[in-house]
């Protein structure tokens, strides 16, 4: 059978039994922190059996995608040694959610295996947990498997728990045994290739208390998954995973890429890498299209991990150049009908695993050849185990992952010293956060509140409707020389989400303070306050030396035209996330923001600097959906799975409560956001990106302006422009650019005559010296020294003086903003009989300027940081210059 119908007939036959089937979960767990990656088809289903969620259906059946590279199930050390262990797999499962339980899914499991796929059952063998007398009676009565191929083991084998804590149960798996005699029966559940377990059953009918004890669940429920890759070798009759048809196109392409084919060999140096390219290539394509992106921390750093380690593996297959990239295309071509967002996603993934490729490229050479120094040290010291600092310096300068530096080392018998590495990591982490906490260190002493009311906790934000509001004061707290107040209820914005909080004024009569800024305390809305008035004489008040007997009636008033254009730009960063998404992929992810009146700034995931064109098409979209002048919907108090399912972006990582605001732009955005927006579009009047920069690795950032920032902006460069122009004399219908380009072609061409000229006399003046240049023995000697001259400079002329010597020798030396350059050189007659060598004069000559250098035998340059050291090194170089004339 083809592997596709495999999983066809898989998903068909349970589907005739009621189930429902589901798709796959996405590989990056969209709602359980406790996860990097989606590890097992039961992920996305535990909220049922922890009973905190529900299903419309009761029975399901699904082909999960899997990835194992991380954490208590990793599987990574083993992909390509072995037949069987995958990074990346797939997982067939069927499930009851307190409908069927042990017979049905025991009965339907053997019919599926015996009836459908024909597996022989003289080769099967059913294993149970040792007291489930239950299943062990249901294999007996409800299927034909030869009674002495069922067995009992223990907690380790057939028991299943979710943690230390929760629903568990025994477990009944189905192993196969592929010995040529049949003789395996002492192989099962004993870690050997030839006896591999099929499906494993779980029955999940306790709940694991904190005391160890078991207590029965009110519903039973049923878990299973079977490997997809392994059912398939079985039933395509090979002998390994990596043999089915399900890898036979990508070694094609490696193949053609390399020359390089498939032996399908288990100890071949070729074919394990080659299973490790395509395994990887695999885990890469569906990790990035499910939204993940390599970085430098975990799931990101995991990613990148794997990456470079395939590429470490690549060039065993003499493969120097990005290669995974091209492998995305195969699999989203053979696996794109199952699992639709690979040929959606599948340009985007080709884009960045290219971009980590090359990245990682560029340093890996330089970084093995520190390796190859690193174990020609170690063998001259006679030791086999490389260093913490040298396996750190590997990681941290050259970006190998520590799993690649010990598969490297392990290559050549050698063993590195984890528990050095991991000392370096946790030091650069300590100094790392001690940076941090210096650099937000608060001195301020702290002064007491003042509570108008006891027990009052809460503060009220009114402010997406109103920009007024009559309130009462809970309290206040001098700090500093300012004045914080906390209001039962208020209409300014406090600082979240990257938009800064509001300013404006809270009056009572008694006093007009002056905030200047917002920012929460858990569920208290702190107002700053920089100065204080008294309304009837208008004189300033230290907050210091208010008393607690004003009155708590205020009213509030928020700064209107700045919060309206801090409006303009919070909704300006939702049309830039859209449309970035729109142009560069789905990919791309908010990072990070930060939204004042003035300007936005916007972060987000990306491989690369993004180009001028997209930069362009990205003002252009957002410019067009503005004069497009839509209304926003905006509802709040939203329940977090009704939001999602309307499709508001919700990322993995970010931090969301059960109840959410929603800010729609119909048809161009949906996003989850508590921040304050303009109620229709048009209102943003202008967007213009100022700025496209890095932030780290695969995090970029756009700057931007809108409203009448931009249009001052915009004013400001055109009002520049026309002086330009003026000052060209450029008519209106003339290019600007063009006549600049004109102005500097000509100033360079000005500074290039005028460097000829000066280099010139320079010339003239050392030919001039070199003919009433000391001679020994036949040998001109010329020592000289210039001012301004940069290296260069003098380079340059130190070819004309060798072109035009023959029985000679120079030093030429210069000093240029502190720095020293010096030039030695040799002519022609004198490098051939004469036993003079540039290289070592010059670098002899250096170490009195505090410098060095060197280079060939007729020509050789060096340079230094101290001036004074100049006449020295001239008399350095005639002593070594008549040493070596003489002898």
């Amino acid at each position: 059978m083809k592997s596709q119908a495999i999983r066809t007939t898989f998903l068909e036959f349970f589907e005739a039994k009621e189930h429902k089937i589901v798709r796959s979960a996405p590989v990056i767990p969209a709602e359980d922190p406790t996860l990097l990656f989606t590890n097992a088809g039961m992920n996305q289903f535990k909220d049922v059996f922890l009973d905190k969620g529900s299903r419309p259906y009761s029975r399901a059946v699904d082909t999960q995608k899997c990835i194992r590279a991380s954490g208590k199930h990793n599987d990574l050390e083993d992909v390509g040694r072995d037949t069987y262990h995958h990074t990346f797999f797939e997982m067939l499962g069927n499930w009851s959610f307190g409908d069927y339980y042990k017979k049905e899914a025991i009965s339907w499991a053997w019919e599926l295996m015996t009836d459908v796929w024909k597996l022989p059952r003289e080769r099967l063998y059913a294993t149970v947990y040792h007291d489930d007398e239950e299943s062990l009676q249901i294999w007996k009565e409800a299927t034909d498997i030869p009674h002495d191929h069922i067995m009992k083991f223990g907690d380790k084998d057939n028991f299943w728990e979710m943690g230390e804590t929760g629903p568990c149960g025994p477990c009944s798996e189905i192993h196969i045994d592929l010995t040529p005699d049949m003789s395996g029966a002492s192989l099962v559940n004993a870690g050997d290739h030839r006896v591999i377990e099929l499906w494993n059953l779980v029955f999940i009918q306790y709940d694991r208390q904190l005391d160890g004890s078991l207590q029965p669940l009110p519903k039973k429920h049923v878990d299973t998954g079977m490997g997809f890759e392994r059912i398939t070798a079985v039933l395509q009759g090979k002998n390994s995973n990596y043999d089915t048809d399900i890898f036979k196109p990508l070694f094609d392409a490696i193949t053609e890429m390399t020359g390089i084919s498939y032996r399908a060999s288990l100890d071949g140096e070729h074919d394990i890498a080659m299973r490790v390219i395509a395994d990887h290539a695999r885990t890469l394509a569906f990790a990035i299209a499910d939204g993940a992106m390599p970085g430098n921390e975990g799931r990101g750093y995991v990613l990148r991990r794997i990456l470079r380690r395939a590429l470490r593996y690549a060039r065993k297959l003499d493969c120097r150049k990005p290669m995974l990239y091209k492998l995305i295309g195969v699999i989203s071509e053979t696996m794109g009908d199952v699992f639709p967002e690979l040929r959606k996603q599948c340009g985007t993934v080709q884009k960045i695993v290219r971009s980590e490729e090359e990245s990682f490229l560029a340093t890996l050479d330089r970084g093995m050849e520190i390796y190859g120094d690193i174990m020609a040290a170690m063998k001259t010291a006679g030791t086999t185990v490389m260093s913490g600092e040298d396996t750190f310096r590997l990681y941290d300068t050259y970006g190998f992952p520590v799993d690649l530096t010990r598969l490297m080392a392990e290559e050549e018998g050698c063993t590195i010293d984890e528990a050095g590495f991991d000392a370096c990591m946790q030091e650069q982490k300590s100094r790392a956060r001690e940076d941090r906490r210096q650099k937000h260190q608060v001195t301020e002493a702290e002064v007491a509140w003042h509570w108008f009311e006891e027990g009052a906790s809460h503060s009220r934000f009114c402010g997406y409707d109103q920009l007024e509001a009559d309130a009462r004061i809970l309290a206040f707290r001098p700090a500093a020389e300012e004045l914080l107040l906390i209001l039962d209820t208020t209409p300014f914005y406090a600082e979240s989400g990257g938009q800064v909080g509001d300013q404006g004024v809270i009056e009572n009569g008694e006093y007009r303070f002056h905030v200047t800024d917002t920012r929460k305390d858990g569920d208290m809305i702190i107002h700053i306050v920089d100065s204080i008035v008294n309304p009837t004489d208008n004189t300033c008040i230290d907050p210091a030396d208010i008393a607690s007997g004003f009155s708590q009636q205020v009213h509030a008033s928020v700064d209107r035209e700045r919060r309206f254009d801090t409006e303009r730009n919070h909704t300006a960063t939702h049309l830039l996330h859209a449309a970035l998404r729109k142009v560069l992929g789905e990919h791309v992810q908010q990072k990070g923001s930060m939204v004042t009146p003035e300007r936005l700034r916007f972060d987000f995931s990306h491989f690369e600097k993004v180009s001028e064109k997209e930069l362009a098409e990205v003002e252009a979209m957002v410019n067009r959906e503005i004069r497009e002048a839509h209304n926003l919907e905006k509802k709040a108090d939203i329940p977090f799975e009704e939001a999602v399912d309307m499709g508001a972006l919700a990322f993995f990582g970010d931090k969301y409560a059960d109840r959410v605001r929603v800010v729609e732009v119909p048809g161009i955005s949906i996003e989850l956001c508590g921040g304050t927006h303009v109620d229709n579009i048009g209102r943003i009047g202008l967007f213009k990106i100022t700025g496209e920069s890095s932030v780290a690795s695969g995090i970029r950032r756009i700057e931007a302006m809108t409203g009448k920032a931009a249009e001052e902006l915009l004013w400001n460069e055109f009002q520049e422009l026309q002086q330009v122009r003026q000052l060209l004399k450029a008519r209106s219908d003339e290019g600007v650019a063009v006549k600049v380009q004109e102005l500097l072609e000509e100033k360079k061409s000005l500074a290039k005559e005028m460097q000829d000229m000066q280099l010139s006399v320079l010339l003239q003046q050392a030919l001039q010296q070199l003919e009433t240049a000391e001679e020994i023995n036949g040998c001109k000697v010329l020592a000289m020294t210039f001012s301004d001259i940069d290296a260069g400079e003098l380079r340059n002329l130190g070819q004309y003086i060798q072109d035009r010597m023959d029985d000679g020798v120079a030093l030429l030396a210069s000093s240029a903003g502190g720095k020293v350059a010096l030039v030695s050189c040799v002519g022609q007659k004198a490098l051939a009989t004469r036993s003079l060598n540039a290289g070592a004069l010059v670098k002899s000559a250096a170490r009195a300027v505090q410098g060095g250098g060197g280079g060939k035998p007729a020509f050789a340059t060096a340079g230094g940081k101290n001036p004074e050291g100049i006449p020295q090194a001239l008399d350095i170089f005639r002593e070594e210059v008549t040493a070596a004339i003489a002898g």
